[in-house]
C-alpha cells in the first residue's frame, strides 16, 4: 500500500497498460477455472478481482501475477461436489492462514532445501 505513495515517479500510462492486459487475461482465465472447479463463472471472476485487490493494496512482487491456477481448479472439484461452495471459501481462508503463519514463524528460509530443479518444475506445471 505504501508502494503506491513512493510510486510517483513511475510511468502512470506503463501501469495501465500492465493493469489492463493483466485483467484482460485473467477474466478467460478465471472463467474457465471456475467452470473446471465446478462452480459458477461469476464465482471465479469475483475470486479474481478480490485476489487482484488484496495484491494490489498489500503488496506483491513486480513482475509476478497474482491469480488462480489450474492445478488448484483440478483439486478444488472434489471438495465442491462433495461440499459445495461453502467449504470451497473455508479451505481458501484457511490456505491462507497457513501460508501466513508460515510467514510469521520465518519457515520460508527452509525453501533452500528443495532442489532448484523441483522449484522451476513446480511453477512451470502451475
Amino acid at each position: 500500500m505504501f508502494d503506491l505513495i513512493r510510486h510517483k515517479t513511475a510511468s502512470h500510462r506503463a501501469d495501465l497498460l500492465s493493469g489492463l492486459t493483466v485483467a484482460l487475461a485473467l477474466v478467460p482465465e478465471a472463467v474457465a477455472f471456475a467452470f473446471v472447479a465446478g462452480v459458477d463463472p461469476m464465482v471465479g471472476l469475483y475470486a479474481a478481482f478480490i485476489m487482484g485487490l488484496i495484491t494490489a493494496l498489500i503488496g506483491g512482487r513486480p513482475g509476478m501475477i497474482s491469480g488462480a491456477t489450474g492445478a488448484m481448479a483440478v483439486v478444488m472439484v472434489a471438495l465442491v461436489a462433495d461440499h459445495g461452495v461453502a467449504y470451497l471459501f473455508a479451505a481458501v481462508v484457511l490456505a491462507g492462514m497457513i501460508q501466513v503463519s508460515f510467514g510469521l514463524l520465518n519457515l520460508g528460509k527452509f525453501i533452500r532445501i528443495v532442489p532448484y530443479p523441483v522449484m522451476i518444475g513446480s511453477s512451470t506445471a502451475s
